[in-house]
This record gives structure tokens, C-alpha cells and sequence, in this order.
């Protein structure tokens, strides 16, 4: 008897070994997956050809436009981040009624959305207008330091969620999800981008240079070696090729400070219509008199708020533009489109189709489970059982 259970006890051994032994095999290929990306080598022009790469300190679209920069064309990208509600909404519709491009297209912005407080019929109603629609996470985070550390797993997670909502309560096709933005700006090294290019997006747009403002800096690819400062460590090394990286290109405020964002900037100029544009449009000069690269427009639509002249200046401001025979509002992913195949004059042969897709509205009330919270929603078609989230994106009873 005790000679059979020592020989049980042996056999439990050893098997307990043998899935500890499996176990660490696991982990170990789970690393080789994991397997550090090959470092980026310095970039030079003849092995880094349009439409497929970019070298990060190229100043025109091509050598050929040299000493014909006001010929190229003048694109403006006007993003918000964060959710879309009803109030938000409605000042998005203000600032674009009307604006139509040179070439007789709709003026668009992208929207780098976050899915809290999201009223996803308006996104579908964004998306069905022709604005671009990108991803700015689930949960947005808990602070910077959860992005900073953040690995390939966790951004997949997050941003691979988000693109599942957004097909659900928005009616929005994951295969017109092209960019992304990290929350505060905070990206993760190699991680942010390697994880963008396994989620199958084309660019991100979370990086902000404060040296490369003057002249200002065209988007680039990640095969080689980028020269952008690094202000919000830490920045990629790897080669990550054929992934875009759309430079923030910092304004100047009043006092000389360089700010990634329209809302923060430190000194702004007085609270009055004229202040604000003349600051605007000087900003805007530094790319329109300059390289001609995308004059960037990036902000949250809560700075809207903070002053009473705060958006008629802004609405003031791009229409003004829109008087402008060469300029461009478009979404960032149009813009690239343009830096793949640039040419002087119209950048376009025609205007963007835009989405087909019904979206009837309901209202939910569910349950955010992992806070026990009653949760008020408006999604496309469908009421989700309980409040989506990071593990469950399509609110789904478990």
C-alpha cells in the first residue's frame, strides 16, 4: 500500500514537472513572439521610395517641387479627441456646415474617439458625412504611466476593442479605422507602433516635435531610423516598416512655449476673436509660408469652454481658410494619401465616397459590471446587454 502510493505520488511528480516544464516552454515562445524588433538603421532617400516609405527628415513631398513649395497644396487636419456626445456634436456641425473644399469635396476632420460617454449614433452620423473616425482606446487609462509601460498585448487589447464597438453600436467598418492616438499623448516605444501595424492601421498620431516646426515636419515611415525629437518618452527605435507616423507638429503661444495641442498652450492670447485668429493664423503661416507639410489643428472640443471667443475665433478662423485657393480640410488619412503620391496643384482626381450604412437609434440602459454603475447609452440598431468594456467589447451577457 505504501509502495503504490509512492508510486502515485512519483507519477504526480513528475507530471507536475512536466506541465511546469510545458508551462515555461510556453512563456519562453511566448518571448520569441514577444522578440525584440531589429533596430532601425539611418535612412537614405534612394533606399526609401514613395508610395511605400518616407525618410523622417524629407522636406517636400519630392525634390522635383523644389522652389515650387506654393504649389503644393495646403492640407489643414483638424482632430478632437475623447468622446462624442450631444453637446460636442452639435458644435462639430457648426464648424463644418459649409466648408467645402477647393477641388468641390466636403471638408472632414478625424475624430480620435474613446468609448466612454461615446454617443455612437453620432459617430455614425460623423462617419456617414465623411469625417474619419480613428481610435483613442477603451478605457483611456489610468495616467500616463499605464501607457508608458504599456506592452504590444495591452494597446492591442485596448485599441482592438474599440475597433469592435465601433463595427457594432456605431455601423462603422473596421476597413475605414486607419489611425490611432494615444491617450495624453504617451506612447510606449516600439510597443505603440508594433502594435498599430499588427491591429492592420496605417498610421499613429500621437507623437509631438517641438525642433521641426520651422520648417515643419511631412509624415514619415517607421523602416528607418526617425530624426523627430523625442518630447514624451519613450519613442520607437525599431524598424517598423510601411507604419506612418503623422508628426505633431507643436504651435508657438504668446510667450514663445511650444504646445502639441490648441488647449495646451500655456499663454494664449486674450480672450477676443481678433486675438485668437491673428495667433491662428500666425501658426498657420509658419507651414503656409514655409514647407507647406500639414498645418495640424489638434484639440479637445472642452477648450471650447474655456472662453467666450474660444470657437467663434476657431469657426472664424477655418473659414477664413476656406476662402484659400490651395487648402485642404481633410482627415488624416486623406492627407497621407496625398504624401504617398504627391503633385503640385489639386491633390485629388475625386471625392471620397462616403458610407452607406443605417443606423437606427435606441437607447440602453445597462450595467458597468465592473463597477456595478447604471450606465445610459445610444448605440446603432441594438442595445448591448451590459455596459461594453475591455474584455467584453460588444457587452455581451456571461
Amino acid at each position: 500500500m505504501k509502495y503504490s502510493t509512492l508510486v502515485i505520488l512519483g507519477l504526480l511528480l513528475a507530471l507536475a514537472f512536466v506541465v511546469e516544464a510545458k508551462s515555461k516552454s510556453k512563456k519562453q515562445k511566448n518571448k520569441q513572439k514577444q522578440k525584440v524588433l531589429p533596430l532601425a538603421e539611418p535612412c537614405r532617400p534612394e533606399n526609401c521610395k514613395l508610395p511605400e516609405c518616407r525618410c523622417s527628415d524629407a522636406v517636400l513631398p519630392r525634390s522635383k517641387f523644389q522652389g515650387k513649395e506654393s504649389e503644393i497644396p495646403q492640407f489643414v487636419t483638424i482632430t478632437f479627441d475623447d468622446a462624442v456626445n450631444a453637446v460636442n456634436y452639435a458644435q462639430y456641425e457648426l464648424l463644418f456646415d459649409g466648408l467645402i473644399n477647393p477641388d468641390g469635396c466636403s471638408a472632414a476632420g478625424t475624430f480620435f474617439l474613446s468609448h466612454e460617454y461615446t454617443d455612437y449614433v453620432r459617430v455614425n452620423a460623423l462617419y456617414r458625412a465623411g469625417h474619419e473616425i480613428a481610435l483613442h482606446s477603451v478605457t483611456h487609462g489610468d495616467g500616463t504611466d499605464y501607457w508608458r509601460s504599456a506592452d504590444v498585448a495591452t494597446i492591442e487589447r485596448e485599441f482592438g476593442a474599440q475597433l469592435k464597438m465601433l463595427k457594432a453600436f456605431a455601423k462603422v467598418d473596421p476597413k475605414d479605422v486607419h489611425g490611432m492616438r494615444l491617450p495624453f499623448l504617451q506612447i510606449s516605444g516600439n510597443n505603440t507602433f508594433e502594435a498599430a501595424r499588427r491591429l492592420g492601421l496605417s498610421y499613429d498620431s500621437s507623437w509631438p516635435t517641438q525642433q521641426f516646426k520651422d520648417p515643419a515636419m511631412w509624415p514619415y515611415t517607421l523602416d528607418y531610423q526617425s530624426k523627430q525629437d523625442c518630447q514624451i518618452g519613450p519613442c520607437p527605435e525599431a524598424s517598423i516598416p510601411g507604419l506612418w507616423v503623422n508628426p505633431m507638429v507643436t504651435w508657438t503661444d504668446t510667450e514663445g512655449y511650444s504646445c502639441s495641442m490648441i488647449d495646451a498652450c500655456v499663454y494664449p492670447p486674450e480672450d477676443k476673436v481678433d486675438d485668437l485668429f491673428d495667433w491662428m493664423l500666425e501658426n498657420f503661416n509658419r507651414h503656409y509660408e514655409g514647407s507647406r507639410a500639414p498645418f495640424g489643428m489638434y484639440l479637445h472640443a472642452a477648450w471650447f469652454s474655456r472662453g467666450r471667443s474660444y470657437f467663434g475665433a476657431f469657426k472664424k478662423f477655418i473659414h477664413h481658410l476656406n476662402t484659400y485657393p490651395d487648402v485642404y480640410f481633410t482627415g488624416i488619412s486623406r492627407m497621407l494619401e496625398y504624401v504617398k503620391r504627391p503633385v503640385l496643384g489639386a491633390p485629388f482626381q475625386e471625392c471620397p465616397e462616403l458610407p452607406e450604412t443605417e443606423c437606427r437609434a435606441v437607447q440602453c440602459h445597462v450595467q458597468k459590471l465592473s463597477t456595478g454603475e447604471d450606465r445610459y447609452m445610444t448605440v446603432c440598431d441594438k442595445c448591448p446587454a451590459v455596459y461594453p468594456w475591455l474584455d467584453n467589447p460588444l457587452g455581451e451577457q456571461r
